[in-house]
């Protein structure tokens, strides 16, 4: 081995000797981003049969398609479940066995909610093609629009969380947020006819509750107002409720815990709350001045663009 090679080595596993927080060596449980990132897109599948497959979907045979899919997702969801329990405190005297057979009752479970999964998002992409105009059809809508992965990630990650789940809610969750730029905790709760159009840079925390046909533009946070306290707030109300047929424009902050928008308010773009706002109320922020003057000579700017 090279000595610099040798060296680097020494000195890394001196490292690992000094930060425990960061190394997961000789230990069993260890979950698999790249099998949750499977189980997610096959859940997909399912949600919408016809849609991701590389082949055409059959009415004849999606019976025995769709049970193909389901024996993959419960297979490899409930291995995955099992070590995400195995690291917590069980108790007990056999902490796997125990693990094995709450994964087991958890993903029965969770297989239980996909009709419901699919009726929220049936609501999800009828609102978002009532409410843009670019688009030409929910086909379009369901293949294309980064709001409508983000969201069905969501809505898969979150009845994992209503299931006790640790880690791989968030773990998926992050996974939406890494390819669409749309943060959305799995804690959160989002009624029906939810929209996110364009979608880049939302965040929605963890104790946000949305209501039933609100529309959210890209660049909208709902986030807390303090989080200086760290673990201290844990389990504690942190970020806003949104109430029914709400509009949040782009590059709005909404923060806190006690923060209330009423049902049917229109939140103007940039604006920033931290106090409630009342039903039916149109909020907009005061339009900063435009201060105009000639930065290079007219002629100069045709000869660049020419």
């Amino acid at each position: 081995m090279d000595k610099s090679v040798d060296a680097a080595v020494e000195a890394i596993l001196e490292s690992y000797g000094k930060f425990e927080l960061t190394k997961r060596i000789d230990t069993e449980c260890m979950l698999s981003k790249d099998i949750l990132i499977e189980i997610t897109e096959e859940l997909r599948r399912v949600l919408f049969p016809g849609f991701f497959g590389k082949n055409r979907v059959r009415s004849e045979y999606i019976k025995y398609l769709l049970g193909e899919r389901l024996e993959f997702i419960q297979y490899n969801l409930k291995k995955q479940v099992a070590e995400a329990l195995g690291n917590m405190d069980i108790s007990g005297t056999c902490r796997s066995c125990e693990a094995n057979e709450r994964a087991e009752e958890i993903v029965s479970g969770f297989l239980g909610t996909i009709p419901k999964i699919r009726e929220y998002l049936n609501t999800d992409i009828q609102a978002a093609y009532n409410g843009d105009p670019a688009a030409y059809s929910t086909d379009e809508i369901i293949f294309s629009y980064p709001g409508v992965f983000a969201v069905t990630v969501y809505r898969i990650a979150h009845e994992l969380w209503e299931l006790g789940v640790p880690m791989i809610p968030r773990i998926i969750s992050e996974y939406a947020h890494s390819v669409t730029g749309i943060d959305i905790h799995p804690g959160a709760k989002i009624g029906k006819y939810f929209f996110i159009d364009h979608g880049t840079g939302i965040v929605i925390g963890e104790t946000t509750e949305i209501g039933c046909n609100v529309k959210i533009y890209q660049g909208v946070t709902l986030g807390a107002l303090s989080t200086r306290k760290g673990q201290q707030l844990k389990g504690v109300k942190r970020h806003p409720t949104i109430g029914d047929n709400v509009t949040i424009y782009s590059g709005t902050t909404i923060l806190g815990g006690d923060t209330v928008i009423g049902s049917g308010a229109t939140i103007g773009g940039n604006s920033f709350i931290t106090n409630s706002i009342e039903a039916g109320t149109r909020v907009s922020a005061k339009a900063p001045e435009l201060h105009f003057s000639k930065s290079a000579d007219k002629n100069e700017v045709w000869d660049m663009c020419e």
